[in-house]
């Protein structure tokens, strides 16, 4: 297991953003949560309330002598739009919000890279909070591996982000 790592991604409505990166050759496994509640083990319902300070999040399990933080993060950037706040694709909240969550502060280094250099393609400022990561309570079952059990569910992704993912060293399914 000591090439098991993980990194936690907010990019909008949960749903899409597993499906993107558990396509990932070197992903071993996601889950989705709410990270960063002020309130312990919020319901879907109580994030939804904005009373939560939550991030729908996506917990990303990966095996580092597969697939590279950098490149995780990179996939990342490539499903968001980083300038806008509190809002992905059709979802509007702050619930939504844009976020990398670290546990591990010896990834902070390429987070820190990564982030600057994405910064760099914009003239305004980055609306991606990048942040330890405080807390992590996984979503009801119903949310999770959504799209498998839902192939025609609603995604703020496109499919063609999902083909990119595939092809960008990403496994089949």
């Amino acid at each position: 297991m000591g090439n098991i790592k993980e990194i936690y991604l907010a990019g909008g409505c949960f749903w899409g953003m597993e499906h993107y990166f558990k396509m990932m050759n070197g992903v071993i496994d996601t889950e989705v949560g709410y990270a960063n509640s002020i309130k312990d083990n919020p319901s879907y319902q109580d994030v939804c309330s904005g009373t939560t300070h939550a991030a729908e999040t996506v917990r990303v399990g990966y095996d580092i002598s597969i697939i590279k933080l950098e490149l995780l993060l990179d996939m990342f950037f490539c499903a968001i739009d980083p300038l806008s706040l509190n809002k992905q694709g059709n979802d509007v909240g702050e619930q939504y919000r844009t976020g990398i969550y670290y546990t591990d502060p010896t990834d902070l280094p390429v987070i820190n890279k990564v982030f600057s250099e994405q910064q760099k393609k914009f003239k305004s400022e980055m609306m991606v909070e990048l942040l330890p990561l405080q807390n992590f309570f996984p979503a009801e079952n119903y949310h999770q591996d959504y799209l498998d059990k839902n192939p025609t569910g609603y995604c703020h992704l496109s499919r063609e982000l999902f083909e990119f993912a595939k092809n960008t060293g990403c496994k089949s399914e």
